[in-house]
């Protein structure tokens, strides 16, 4: 019930050693210009109790990532206003490229992800996650994955 992206659209391989540059698990840091956090885009499953979920990486400001950061271990960072995001991950399943979606970005508790949510567009990835998805639709996005066709990146 979850898919993750192990790093932004725009992280090459080549950064991996470079100066000012980092990729970990929740944060990525492109030429000391760039700055991206792993959050969670959850999609309730019709008729389920189960929730269905992407992990993506947002963009933020450098003023917004550095806060980010100063509240890392902070507990009660979750009161902190949403943070303003572009979707730095294009999900394949999704006829229209998901890339520079605008998102806010929600601080939750230590030791959870963020939660992006979209803005409120007709784009199907933000109607999916105003309206949910079936049981069917996971399947779908399941088989996409298993069974990929031409390229298999994300």
């Amino acid at each position: 019930m979850n898919y993750t992206a192990p790093a932004p659209a725009v992280w090459d391989a080549a950064f991996a050693d470079a100066e000012g540059c980092l990729l970990s698990s929740e944060q990525c840091v492109i030429n000391a210009q760039h700055y991206f956090v792993k959050g969670m885009i959850e999609i309730p499953v019709i008729g389920s109790a189960e929730v269905f979920s992407w992990g993506v990486w947002v963009s933020l400001s450098p003023e917004n990532f550095s806060r980010t950061a100063d509240l890392w271990n902070t507990p009660g960072r979750e009161s902190e206003s949403p943070y303003f995001g572009w979707l730095t991950t294009d999900l394949r399943p999704y006829a229209h490229t998901t890339l520079n979606l605008k998102t806010h970005v929600h601080t939750r508790p230590i030791g959870r992800r963020p939660s992006v949510e979209l803005e409120r567009t007709d784009h199907p990835l933000a109607v999916e996650q105003r309206t949910g998805i079936t049981l069917d639709r996971v399947r779908e996005i399941a088989a996409a994955f298993l069974h990929p066709t031409g390229d298999s990146s994300w």
